[in-house]
C-alpha cells in the first residue's frame, strides 16, 4: 500500500482506538501503590495518582463508588484498588477508573467491613429516622472506654473544662482484642440497666484497622441500636470509620470531639441566661411604656367626655395603682423565676452536695482517680482519697465488712 492511500487518523481517533484496545485487553485489575496528589472535588469525585519506585498512573474514582470506601484517603497512603484500565481521550492519558479502594494489606478485613456495613445498612441500622436526639443539657454523662486509654484523659479534661457541673460515670472495658466486643456490649448494657446518665460517649484513640476492629462487631452494632440512651461514638481519628460510627446516634471525629458534642459550655449557658434576663427586662419596660401611653390617651379622652374632673382623677389614680401593682407582680414573678433558675444551677454543683455532709471516696489507679461506686471496690490494701466539703484526705481502711 502506498503512502498516499494509507488511512490518516486524527489524534482523537487514535486515542479512542488505544482506549478500546486497552479495554479489550484488560479486565478488572488489582493495583497497589502510594496515593499522590489526591484531590476531592465538590462534585464528589476523587482524582489522584498511584505510584511506586518504578512509575505512576493517573486514577479517578467517581462519587457513586467512593461513598463505600469508609475513610478519606490522603496523599502518602498505601492502598490497593480494583479498576478498569482505559484512556482519557481528550488528554491522551492512560488512567485507572477505580471501583473499590482499600488500605494496603487490609484486604480481608476491609472486605469484611464493607460486607457487614452493607448488611446492616440494608437492615436499617444506619437510618436517620431511628437515631435518637442528643440532649443539649445532659444531667450526667457516661463514658465507655478503657481506664488505661489515653482517650479517657482527653475526654475527662474536655468535660472538666466545658461542663464541670455535670457528673461523669465511667463504664470500664477493653477496647481492643478478641474479648473487647463482648466487654463493650456488657458496659453498654450495664449503663442502660443503671439508667444513671443521659448520654453515653463510646471512645477510643486512633490505630490501625486491626486496633479498631472491636468496633466493627455485628452484635455491638445491634446493642448500640437497641440502647435506650443516646450514644455518641468517638473512635479513632477523623479519617477512621467503624460500624459503630454509622449506627451511633452521633459520630464525632475524635474522642475529644465526642466530649465537645455532648457537653454544653457552662460559661456559655450563663451568658445565654443573662441575655434572656436582659431581653425580658427590656420587653417588660417597653410594655409598661406602651401601657402608660395608652393610659395617657384614655385620660385625655375621658377629660373631654366626662364633666366631673374629680371623678376622672380618682379613676386615673385607680388605674395608675392597678398598673403599678401589675408591674410589681410581674417583677416579683420574674425574680422568683430567676432565683429558681439560679438554685437549679447551684443544685448541679457537686460542691453543694459535699457541703450537705456527704463525702466522695475516690480510688487512684495509675494516676487516674475514679469514684468508688460499689462496696466490693473497697479494700484494706490501697490508699483511697476522701473528698469533703472543706478539703480532702487520703485514708487506708483497717477493716472492710461487706
Amino acid at each position: 500500500m502506498s503512502e498516499i492511500s494509507r488511512e490518516i487518523l486524527s489524534v482523537g481517533d487514535l486515542n479512542r482506538a488505544i482506549a478500546a484496545s486497552l479495554e479489550d485487553r484488560f479486565d478488572t485489575v488489582w493495583v497497589s501503590g502510594e496515593i499522590s496528589n489526591f484531590k476531592a472535588y465538590d462534585s464528589g469525585h476523587w482524582y489522584f495518582s498511584l505510584k511506586d519506585e518504578e512509575g505512576q498512573i493517573r486514577c479517578v474514582m467517581f462519587r457513586g463508588r467512593n461513598g463505600q470506601v469508609g475513610f478519606m484517603p490522603q496523599s502518602g497512603d498505601l492502598v490497593e484498588v480494583s479498576a478498569s484500565l482505559g484512556m482519557y481521550v481528550p488528554r491522551g492519558d492512560i488512567q485507572l477508573t477505580i471501583q473499590t479502594l482499600r488500605r494496603a494489606g487490609m484486604g480481608g478485613l476491609y472486605e469484611a467491613f464493607l460486607k457487614l456495613k452493607a448488611k446492616l445498612a440494608k437492615a436499617g441500622l444506619f437510618d436517620e429516622e431511628r437515631k435518637r436526639e442528643i440532649p443539649t443539657h445532659p444531667r450526667s454523662i457516661g463514658i465507655i472506654t478503657s481506664p488505661q486509654a489515653a482517650a479517657l484523659k482527653d475526654v475527662l479534661s474536655t468535660l472538666a473544662r466545658r461542663a464541670p457541673h455535670v457528673p461523669i460515670v465511667i463504664y470500664p472495658t477493653l477496647v481492643q482484642g478478641p474479648d473487647a466486643p463482648a466487654g463493650i456490649i456488657s458496659a453498654l448494657k450495664a449503663a442502660n440497666k443503671e439508667n444513671a446518665v443521659d448520654v453515653i460517649l463510646m471512645v477510643r484513640g486512633g490505630g490501625s484497622i486491626e486496633d479498631l476492629w472491636a468496633f466493627n462487631d455485628e452484635q455491638l452494632a445491634y446493642a448500640i441500636a437497641d440502647s435506650s440512651i443516646p450514644v455518641v461514638s468517638g473512635v479513632g481519628h477523623e479519617t477512621d470509620f467503624t460500624i459503630a460510627d454509622f449506627v451511633a446516634d452521633l459520630r464525632a471525629p475524635t474522642p475529644t470531639g465526642a466530649a465537645e458534642l455532648a457537653a454544653p459550655r457552662r460559661d456559655q449557658m450563663l451568658q445565654e441566661l443573662d441575655a434572656i434576663m436582659q431581653a425580658l427586662l427590656q420587653r417588660i419596660s417597653q410594655r409598661v411604656e406602651r401601657e402608660a401611653q395608652t393610659l395617657d390617651q384614655l385620660a385625655l379622652r375621658l377629660s373631654h367626655a366626662l364633666p366631673n374632673p374629680d371623678r376622672m382623677r380618682e379613676q386615673m389614680h385607680g388605674w395608675q395603682q392597678r398598673l403599678n401593682q401589675a408591674w410589681s407582680v410581674r417583677l416579683d414573678n420574674w425574680k422568683r423565676n430567676q432565683s429558681h433558675y439560679q438554685s437549679q444551677l447551684e443544685m448541679l454543683n457537686p460542691q453543694r452536695t459535699l457541703e450537705r455532709g456527704y463525702a466522695v471516696i475516690l480510688s487512684k489507679e495509675e494516676s487516674q482517680l475514679y469514684a468508688v461506686r460499689k462496696p466490693n471496690e473497697l479494700n484494706t490494701e490501697n490508699v483511697f482519697q476522701v473528698r469533703l466539703a472543706e478539703g480532702e484526705a487520703e485514708v487506708r481502711f483497717s477493716d472492710v465488712k461487706l
